[in-house]
């Protein structure tokens, strides 16, 4: 590869897309910038890009196939690693059905997602497996349902006022909404509105800053929806031509109002009304939601709320408001993953039993582990898990690990020796950004694709996860679904656009036609052709057609009085990267939220360890004094584990204090946050080992 400045898209350290200008030297990247002409970006990068580097020469990065002899893993070459894996995989079908055979990975980085979907497709199983039941799929599918598409924020066009819920872009910028554009928005005199349990940098540059109860977020949505219906706020034509069920909510919401629900949310009813109208009568408004509203059982509730809410007011498919954004001329998901392949796999996936929301196409977890562990709806015997740590990542740690361990066969690609691989019986050396030539945020319901072209080689035998996809199908027999070669799978996706990958790769981005107001000539792509405010067929798939709000997701506990809340920091994607020094530098360790009052009460102080204890477990993390948040929440740091410690992932890991049950009916969702908790004291045994004894 030659030297000098090329220009790619971030995608492996985060989901943003931020543009990127990155210095190669003598096949090494030496240097990464923001690229300023960046359409998403515009030279902004965060500490994780800039670090990207270093992720690539990273000690202990993996170079060659291993394979488990006993408790050793040792050497093999990628011919007989394939080998082994399409023997053992095809005997495993063979004999018990290929719906015993799972496909694992976590969030969206590249194009491997969708072809992992389309190897489990040819392949012929059902059961893709991973963490969407807690991100992205509760607000997509509940907008789907509600008014037929994923509703997101148009940043291209200006916003008169922008309802940030659930999320906090200055440190996480999630699939394509990054910072600078909500930034360029204030600055140009948008109005903002912050609902979020802890004091974040938007928080305090709002105009109204909502510090919620945890676990309170559907209420809210109810109490905002209550407020622009009793006070007349909504648009009074939008909702006459193109809702369907706006009295039947109104009826619902009316149970809603700001002072029934203070109680349940901590939040002064006048400073909810304020909210209500703020958001309601600036138009055009956009609704930014995160993340931090899909990790409850109530996700459905609560995502379906805040779609009505943005329907109410006119926002929907409005300019400046949350859009249809469309896809660009690419060949679609369904085709590329080879949906044709499988037309009866919702019904034959281990959820179907569980009636999940239709459309719902990927196993949660728990429900995964079921199946693995007590057979249920029937057996799982393997996996091949990809771009995950599902040890750290899944709810319920001791679970997870007990169901890797009971798997006949389990193959992990990762860069690392993470503490999923280390179970694992064969792990596969993964090429990382800059290494391949990929593909960024097909199938995520943002309108456009990002080109993330190869500037370097790959470490040692490291193969690109679509490589290994590409040849494990054709080891398998089906390479009539597959390619010579893994560019095959490129230059196929992009065939409708006419561009080769080269030229898409120079182009750098490909976006779809911009449209508003697409409803007025063709209607909502639902079953009655408008908004669903109730949904039409709701009652068939066995839910409430209406949002509602059953109660917080956890009942007061006394012997456990505070409530653990988590947040994401800027240093780290999830769980990777944790052997990074230069960001270990950054954040060394990880540290809990406690307000001044709770941390005088306990005898805490800054950087003291202290035990987070919840009735499924307990961790250590360090105490960060912080009034930014209610004296009765903590908030702390999910994804830790600790490589230097040999992949210790008991002693911080945030998943040994959740669970898997109760679960959502929609999404197979747990409760990973408003969890009741107690701070502890931390002996000296412990402090020294790392972890609770």
């Amino acid at each position: 590869m030659p030297d000098g400045w090329f220009k790619t898209h971030c995608g492996r350290m985060d989901q943003g897309g931020c543009g990127l200008l990155v210095k190669v030297e003598a096949g090494r990247v030496v240097q990464v910038k923001g690229d300023p002409q960046a359409r998403l970006s515009s030279g902004y990068v965060c500490p994780k890009g800039l670090n990207l580097p270093r992720r690539l020469d990273q000690p202990g990065r993996l170079t060659r196939p291993l394979r488990r002899r006993g408790s050793t893993l040792t050497p093999i070459s990628w011919d007989d690693a394939l080998d082994e894996i399409s023997q053992r995989l095809g005997e495993i079908r063979d004999k018990h059905g290929a719906r015993t055979v799972s496909f694992c990975q976590g969030m969206p980085k590249g194009l491997e997602h969708m072809s992992l979907i389309r190897l489990a497709n040819t392949f012929g199983s059902p059961n893709v497996v991973g963490s969407q039941n807690v991100c992205h799929m509760p607000r997509e599918l509940s907008g789907v349902h509600t008014c037929g598409f994923y509703p997101v924020v148009d940043y291209d066009q200006p916003s008169s006022a922008i309802l940030v819920f659930g999320s906090n872009p200055t440190s996480t910028n999630e699939e394509g909404l990054i910072s600078v554009q909500i930034l360029r928005q204030l600055k140009a005199g948008a109005r903002l509105i912050v609902i979020d349990p802890q004091r974040t940098p938007l928080a305090e540059r709002a105009e109204v800053w909502l510090r919620l109860r945890p676990g309170s977020e559907c209420a809210l949505s109810l109490s905002l929806i209550s407020t622009v219906i009793e006070e007349g706020l909504f648009d009074r034509d939008f909702t006459a031509d193109f809702c369907h069920g706006f009295d039947e909510l109104a009826e619902r919401a009316a149970r809603f109002s700001p002072e029934a629900t203070a109680e349940v949310t901590w939040l002064e009813p006048a400073q909810v009304r304020r909210a209500a109208r703020l958001y309601a009568s600036t138009r055009p408004a956009a609704l930014h939601w995160g993340n931090g509203v899909e990790h409850s059982v109530h996700n459905f509730d609560t995502c379906r709320a805040l779609v009505c809410l943005m329907a109410l007011t006119g926002n929907l498919d409005a300019p400046g408001g949350n859009i249809d954004a469309g896809q660009p001329p690419i060949l679609s998901l369904r085709d590329f993953v080879r949906a044709d392949l499988a037309p009866a796999k919702y019904k034959e996936m281990i959820s179907f039993s569980a009636g999940l929301l239709p459309r719902f196409m990927v196993v949660p977890p728990p429900l995964w582990r079921r199946a693995i562990l007590e057979g249920q709806p029937y057996p799982v015997r393997a996996a091949y898990v990809q771009t995950a740590n599902p040890v750290l990542s899944y709810s319920d740690s001791r679970a997870t690990v007990a169901a890797l361990e009971a798997l006949e066969f389990l193959v992990v690609s990762d860069l690392v020796m993470t503490p999923t691989a280390a179970l694992a019986d064969l792990v596969l050396p993964a090429a990382t950004q800059f290494e391949f030539d990929d593909v960024g945020h097909y199938g995520l319901g943002h309108g456009f694709i990002l080109a993330r072209p190869k500037l370097v080689e790959p470490p040692g035998q490291c193969w690109p996860d679509l490589q290994i996809h590409n040849q494990l199908a054709r080891r398998l027999g089906l390479g009539q679904d597959w390619f010579e070669d893994y560019h095959g799978l490129l230059e196929n996706l992009l065939s409708p656009s006419g561009l080769s990958y080269a030229q898409f790769a120079e182009q750098g981005m490909l976006r779809a036609e911009p449209g508003f107001f697409k409803y007025r000539r063709k209607g909502f792509r639902t079953p009655s052709r408008k908004v669903e405010l109730a949904l039409s067929r709701g009652r068939e798939w066995g839910f409430d057609p209406l949002p509602d709000f059953k109660g917080l997701p956890f009942a007061n506990d006394p012997e456990y009085p505070l409530i653990l809340n988590s947040a994401k920091v800027k240093t780290f994607l999830g769980s990777s990267d944790r052997g990074v020094a230069s960001l270990r530098r950054l954040r060394p360790r990880p540290s809990v939220r406690v307000h001044p009052r709770t941390a005088a009460e306990l005898g805490l102080r800054e950087g003291d360890p202290v035990k987070i204890e919840t009735r499924a477990g307990s961790v250590i993390q360090y105490v960060k004094v912080f009034d930014g948040i209610d004296p009765r929440v903590v908030v702390a740091e999910p994804g830790w584990w600790f490589p230097e410690r040999e992949g210790d992932w008991r002693g911080a890991n945030l998943n040994l204090l959740t669970q898997s049950q109760p679960l959502s009916k929609a999404f197979g969702t747990p409760n990973l946050r408003a969890l009741p908790c107690r701070l502890g004291p931390v002996g000296k045994e412990e402090a020294e080992d790392g972890r609770p004894g």
